[in-house]
């Protein structure tokens, strides 16, 4: 016969599971930030396939112990809400990758690093943020970290000004321009991503203050 806390045992594994989630989601986001400033692109494109399979892993698995877990430690609809959430990140970042791989040789003066750099940061608040769901749902270090990528993310539109007006004002290669445009808007929703798994955190924990 189990006991209580061996069912709400097997439920504290999902707080792994997401922290795992994160991880991968963060290392991503290094990953990007050395394939924009280091010229040997191989090793950071198997960096990303291999965060890129592990997150699929990890997606999978807690959708798996959603069905096979009879008490969870927070509600189903908010694990399911953050594990699609976190997997949109690195899904992103890679679709970033794949691009920049096949056009890099024409965008070789765009500064994509300091964005990246952004993402990077903001991952690692979002990492964070996932690991304060079970330090007890407390409000205020989660609105802190909150407050942090909201920080972020108006950073990051902020740094999109000058780019943009170097490169449609002051270029005079369409295409370059177009291209470029393209992987800036791939790294804004990325950290759009990192904001949508922090306000879904910060509405688990206001839901269960």
């Amino acid at each position: 016969m189990f006991s209580l806390q061996t069912i709400f045992g097997k439920g504290d594994k999902f707080y792994g599971l997401l922290e795992q989630s994160a991880e991968a989601a963060h290392e991503s986001a290094k990953a990007l930030h050395e394939l924009v400033t280091r010229k040997d692109h191989a090793p950071v494109m198997a960096a990303f396939a291999a965060a890129r399979q592990r997150e699929k892993a990890l997606a999978g698995k807690i959708s798996e112990e959603l069905v096979n877990t009879f008490v969870t430690a927070l509600d189903r609809e908010d694990i399911e809400a953050l594990n699609s959430a976190l997997y949109k990140i690195p899904k992103t970042i890679e679709k970033f990758a794949e691009r920049y791989e096949i056009v890099a040789s024409r965008v070789t003066e765009v500064d994509f690093a300091a964005r990246a750099l952004v993402l990077e940061r903001a991952t690692a608040v979002v990492s964070e943020m996932i690991g304060e769901l079970r330090r007890g749902l407390r409000i205020d270090p989660v609105k802190k970290l909150q407050d942090r990528l909201q920080t972020l993310e108006s950073e990051g539109d902020r740094m999109l000004l000058l780019p943009y007006r170097t490169l449609y004002v002051e270029g005079n290669d369409a295409m370059r321009a177009m291209l470029a445009k393209d992987l800036f808007e791939l790294l804004e929703k990325a950290i759009d991503k990192c904001r949508d798994v922090g306000n879904t955190v910060y509405s688990i924990v206001l839901k269960n203050s």
